[in-house]
C-alpha cells in the first residue's frame, strides 16, 4: 500500500476523526492548527475516539501508540509543504475556504488533490474560490464519525482536471473507505438528498396527524430499515419486481410532501429558545431527553459501524 502525506485543515469533529481514520492506515498525517494553545483539546478528542477503539477490544494500547505516531501538528501551512492530498474540514463559508486555499497554494507544492468535506457548499463555488489548484478541489463528503462510517461522496466541478477524481477513489479505496461520485452536482449531494426526502416524509406524516413520532421511528427500526444494511434499495426492488412497485408508485407518490423550506414543526423548535432537541437547555424536541443516559445513547449510535474497522494497523511506528 502507497503510504502518502495527508493534510487535514479544521479540527472539528469531521476533521479530528479524519485524522484518526489516516493515521489508523499508517498515513504520516500533518493537521493545521490556527491556535497553539488549543492543541490539548484536539489531542483529547484524538485520543478519546482512540480508547473507544480499544473499549471495543479493535487495538491495543500498543496499537494506538503506534498509531499516534503518525499525527504532527502544525501552526503554519508552510508545516504542510510536503503533503500531496490535504482534507479541508473547516467551516461553511466559502470566504474563509478561499483564504485556505490560497495557503494551500501558496506554501504546498506537492498536492494532488484537496478534498473539501463541504457538506453544502458545490464543486463549482470551491474551484472558483482558487486559483493555482482549482483544478485540483473537489468535494469528498463524509459522514461522522469518519473512522468508522465507510461512505464517501465525490462530487467535482467543471475545472475538475483529467485524473482526479480517479486519484480520490484510488486514495479513498487505501483508507477502506466506499465512494460514490456524482456525475453532475446536486445540492445534498447523495446522502443527505436521501437523508432529508426521509425527513420530509416522516415530519409530513406527524404534520398531518397521521401518526406521532414515536410511531415512525418504530416502523423505520423494525420495518424496512434493517434491511438496507446488508443490500441496496435498487437489489430490493428489483428482486422484487415492479408491478406492485408501480401501484405503490402511483399510490404514494401524489401525496409525498413537497415543501419549499422547514415545515412550521421544525421552524417552531428551531426559533424556539428552549425546545430545539436534546442539545437545548430543556432538552426537549420531538422527544423529552431529561434523563436519558447520552453515553448508553451515543453507543446505539455507533454499534452498526464498528465492524467497519476491519483493517491491518501499522506495526511500526512513523520514520521507523
Amino acid at each position: 500500500m502507497s503510504k502518502r502525506v495527508i493534510g487535514i485543515v479544521g479540527l472539528g469533529m469531521i476533521g479530528n476523526s479524519t485524522a484518526v481514520l489516516t493515521t489508523l492506515h499508517g498515513n504520516k498525517t500533518i493537521c493545521y492548527v490556527r491556535n497553539e494553545a488549543k492543541i490539548p483539546t484536539y489531542k483529547a478528542g484524538f485520543d478519546k475516539m482512540y480508547d473507544e477503539l480499544i473499549a471495543q477490544g479493535i487495538i491495543t494500547e500498543e496499537q494506538k501508540e503506534i498509531c499516534a505516531s503518525y499525527l504532527v501538528y502544525t501552526s503554519s501551512y508552510e508545516g504542510m509543504a510536503e503533503c500531496e492530498v490535504i482534507f479541508e474540514a473547516i467551516a461553511e463559508d466559502i470566504e474563509m475556504k478561499k483564504v485556505c486555499f490560497a495557503e494551500i497554494e501558496r506554501c504546498c507544492p506537492n498536492i494532488k488533490l484537496i478534498g473539501s468535506c463541504s457538506s453544502s457548499i458545490l464543486p463549482d463555488a470551491l474551484a472558483a474560490a482558487a486559483d493555482k489548484y482549482a483544478d485540483r478541489i473537489i468535494v469528498t463528503h463524509p459522514f461522522f464519525p469518519v473512522h468508522m462510517v465507510p461512505y464517501f461522496e465525490i462530487c467535482y466541478s467543471e475545472k475538475t482536471a483529467d485524473g482526479v477524481v480517479d486519484y480520490a477513489k484510488q486514495v479513498l479505496a487505501e483508507l477502506d473507505r466506499k465512494p460514490s461520485v456524482l456525475k453532475k452536482p446536486n445540492p445534498g449531494f447523495i446522502g443527505n438528498y436521501l437523508q432529508f426526502a426521509l425527513w420530509a416524509a416522516c415530519l409530513n406524516l406527524v404534520e398531518q396527524g397521521i401518526c406521532d413520532p414515536k410511531d415512525v421511528d418504530n416502523c423505520l427500526n423494525y420495518s424496512f430499515c434493517p434491511r438496507y444494511s446488508s443490500i441496496g434499495i435498487f437489489d430490493h426492488f428489483d428482486n422484487g419486481g415492479y408491478k406492485l412497485n408501480i401501484t405503490t408508485c402511483n399510490a404514494v407518490f401524489p401525496i409525498l410532501p413537497r415543501w419549499d423550506a422547514a415545515p412550521d414543526c421544525i421552524r417552531e423548535k428551531a426559533e424556539s429558545p428552549d425546545a430545539w432537541g436534546a442539545k437545548s437547555p430543556t432538552k426537549l424536541g420531538f422527544y423529552d431527553w431529561n434523563g436519558v443516559d447520552m453515553v448508553e445513547y451515543q453507543k446505539k449510535v455507533n454499534a452498526p459501524y464498528w465492524k467497519f474497522i476491519n483493517w491491518e494497523f501499522p506495526t511500526e511506528k512513523c520514520g521507523e
